[in-house]
């Protein structure tokens, strides 16, 4: 294992819609019971993605029922950012608002550069090939950082 493993982690990219959301239904289905995991994007406008949806449901993950919420959401719902070990950012965007926001606390932010996989792709094949490409490397990052998935 490369690190420490934190009690909670808040994955975050821009609208909570797709890179967040799959990140925080994997590390939920890897690691159950394990850790504390959340997801929050900068902004909230957008729905959980239907390609987002559907490569999580090849691995079992239930994303339908996400509701996107942004970093003020959590807040306006008493979910503080300084109750969380580890921020992990999945878009330079995030990744600026959580180094923002955690100036005056005392939490790690790491960045994954994971690809943003919408608008990638003609048709609906080429749509999913590129989602689960994206779905993938949160894999890859997600087993690197926190070991073998237990699920």
């Amino acid at each position: 294992m490369a690190a420490e493993f934190p009690h909670s982690v808040l994955f975050c990219c821009d609208h909570n819609a797709v890179r967040s959301p799959m990140a925080e239904g994997l590390m939920k289905k890897f690691y159950p019971g394990k850790v504390y995991v959340q997801s929050a994007g900068v902004h909230s406008d957008l729905d959980v993605d239907g390609f987002a949806v559907a490569v999580c449901e090849e691995l079992g993950i239930e994303l339908h029922r996400h509701r996107s919420r942004s970093f003020d959401d959590l807040k306006d719902w008493g979910d503080d950012i300084s109750s969380y070990d580890l921020i992990i950012a999945l878009s330079p965007a995030s990744q600026r608002q959580a180094l923002e926001l955690t100036r005056y606390y005392h939490l790690d932010v790491e960045y994954w550069p994971i690809m943003d996989p919408t608008g990638i792709g003609e048709t609906r094949d080429a749509k999913l090939d590129a989602y689960r490409q994206a779905r993938d490397q949160i894999i890859t990052r997600m087993q690197a950082r926190f070991g073998p998935a237990h699920a």
